[in-house]
């Protein structure tokens, strides 16, 4: 694709967001071909076909650096991040929306590289990307690509999959090791000297859970295991439900390479990103057969833990914490949380 005025520079320009002869270069030679309409007609609204019962709806914004990183880049990113918070609600995606903000001076071909992950994911979960946005912002002002997804799903069935739905006795497992993609993309910025082969974990949560429902099992509560990793989530969940949870320190899977980059950096493993991995809370007596099923997806699927009794009578502490370690020896500890992010702009 050429520059502004015909300069063959390969690179994204201001005029590309100015609305002109270049906006519509960048739509018709890039963005149509991969998403536009089967009649090349642009409109701005999407029209949705009727969709019986309820609806869920997600929106999320993904600024990774770097943008390209081992196991995938910021646009797989983005598809899977917004579907699999579909997921997490029991959803079957419908729908997506596609916003783009680029920076002056991004390579084309990067861009293309995007695109073409975009739309490789979406066709692969079976979405369509409906509707979306391309703004350009001046030089070093967007690390290259920002981008905005937003999807609508269709909930089939009357289960409601909630924190407020978790009960005392549920058990707590999660669908695989932990902590891959925060390596993995710190790794990628070679800031700390710090090399792996390990890829990041990302990857959409659909089959997963499509399986769990299709089992009849009944999960109360799903939450996949992004920014603040398992320990964000599950403090989340059990001051949602109103219940202390009890984790199991030595079933948590941690892959060595991660165990040993915390244990290196200082850092909480269960505070690491991840971007393919969920944790589940669901009846015990469906444990066993939940567990069964997610390790067809991932082998190092485990239970970690069990909800306990409510918040409401619980010790100040526990209010505080409501979330508890228990190691090797039998030894419990509160899961506390930092006050911050361990690594910014990881998705």
């Amino acid at each position: 694709m050429a520059g502004p005025d015909g300069d063959e520079d390969g690179r994204i320009s201001l005029g590309h967001g100015g609305g002109g002869r270049l906006s519509q270069q960048l739509i018709q030679e890039l963005l149509l071909p991969a998403f536009g309409p089967a009649d090349g007609v642009l409109h701005d609204a999407a029209l949705l076909p009727h969709q019986p019962g309820r609806l869920a709806f997600s929106t999320d914004s993904f600024v990774v650096r770097p943008l390209l990183f081992p196991g995938g880049d910021i646009g797989r990113l983005a598809v899977c991040g917004s579907l699999n918070d579909l997921a997490m609600a029991g959803a079957t995606p419908v729908a997506l929306s596609l916003a783009l903000i680029l920076e002056e001076g991004l390579a084309i071909a990067t861009l293309r590289r995007v695109i073409a992950s975009i739309r490789a994911t979406a066709e692969a979960c079976g979405v369509p990307v409906v509707t979306g946005d391309t703004k350009v912002v001046e030089r070093g002002q967007a690390d290259g690509i920002y981008i905005n997804t937003s999807a609508i799903g269709r909930l089939e069935g009357p289960l409601t999959i909630h924190p407020g739905a978790v009960r005392p006795g549920d058990a707590v497992l999660v669908s695989g090791d932990l902590g891959r993609h925060g390596l993995a993309i710190l790794a990628a910025r070679g800031e700390l000297g710090l090399s792996t082969d390990l890829e990041s974990d990302l990857a959409p949560l659909l089959e997963p859970v499509r399986a769990l429902l299709a089992a009849g099992l009944t999960p109360h509560c799903l939450r996949d295991l992004t920014r603040g990793g398992l320990a964000g989530a599950i403090d989340e969940i059990a001051r949602g439900a109103g219940c202390r949870i009890e984790l199991e320190e030595p079933a948590i899977p941690l892959h060595p390479a991660v165990a040993g980059a915390c244990d290196l950096l200082g850092l909480d493993p269960l505070a690491m990103a991840n971007e393919g991995r969920m944790v589940v809370l669901l009846p015990e007596p469906q444990a066993e057969a939940a567990l069964a099923l997610l390790q067809r997806f991932q082998p190092q699927a485990r239970r970690i833990g069990t909800a306990l009794g409510p918040l409401s009578r619980a010790s100040a502490l526990e209010r505080l914490h409501p979330v508890c370690l228990r190691g090797e020896l039998g030894v419990r500890r509160p899961l506390e949380l930092g006050s911050g992010e361990q690594l910014p702009r990881i998705c």
